[in-house]
């Protein structure tokens, strides 16, 4: 059996689509940054799924980490045949007054590091008979989000990039499909500093394993793009029927701190 690489493995969405993986009897490598919690998650796939699961612990938020990672798979010959880049995270507050190397380490987990990642395990893809490319870009990717500037503009991008990629791949093996979730039961509002949002996330907040489901049954039917949840999709076509300018103001308004 084929192997999927599944990176911020570790917990979230990735653990549960790890889990989803394993469940269909997908051999998993896992990538993330704790080596505790990976090591944890692997001892569980394989008990429960009866499945291999290797573990790589590796900050993919550094430069070059890209390229370890398809190291680690070349040498150790895993055929992986399908690739979930999931890792990812966001930073809350104005531009100029967060720490601009904090910014950079986000632009380049949620970026570069995908966008390396995938032109690396492309060749890889190409030679089975059926391979998958699944994206977790995000609902803020749909518009500039003031005070998540630089974490929606991050995933504008993965969003643009997962699209066009799919056209460019249409006539081989490789399917590409984009994740776009919104608000998620995950550490990502506690991450990303936002603490006075916490209840209203999690009123409105799906769980990863719900998230989960969704996402793989999504790319296995080779869906365009994968929105869970009603809500999310009345979001989104919002988005595209009201001025710019208002969804930036209510999303200011929104997403402020309150004094």
């Amino acid at each position: 059996m084929n192997y999927a690489l599944v990176t911020g493995s570790s917990k979230g969405i990735g653990k549960a689509i790890a889990e989803n993986l394993a469940k269909r009897k997908y051999n998993i490598l896992l990538v993330a940054r704790s080596e505790k919690l990976l090591q944890d998650v692997a001892e569980e796939i394989m008990q429960k799924y009866n499945v291999e699961a290797k573990w790589l612990a590796i900050d993919l938020s550094k430069t070059g980490a890209a390229g370890e990672v398809k190291n680690w798979v070349t040498k150790n010959n895993f055929p992986v045949s399908i690739l979930i880049n999931n890792a990812g995270y966001g930073l809350w507050g104005n531009f100029h007054e967060l720490a601009l190397e904090d910014q950079n380490n986000m632009l380049q987990l949620n970026v570069l590091t995908l966008v390396d990642l995938t032109w690396l395990m492309i060749p890889g893809l190409l030679v089975h008979p059926k391979s998958y490319i699944l994206n977790t870009g995000s609902l803020a990717g749909l518009q500039a989000l003031p005070t998540l500037n630089l974490y929606a503009a991050s995933k504008a991008l993965v969003n643009n990039f997962t699209r066009a990629l799919r056209y460019e791949l249409k006539d081989t093996n490789i399917s590409v499909s984009l994740l776009s979730p919104g608000s998620v039961r995950t550490d990502f509002v506690e991450r990303a500093g936002m603490h006075h949002m916490q209840k209203m996330s999690e009123k409105f907040s799906m769980s990863p394993e719900e998230i989960a489901i969704i996402a793989v049954k999504g790319m296995f039917n080779e869906k365009k793009e994968i929105m869970p949840g009603f809500i999310n999709r009345f979001s989104a076509g919002m988005v595209k029927i009201l001025p710019k300018s208002l969804i930036e103001n209510l999303a200011g308004s929104a997403y402020k701190k309150k004094n």
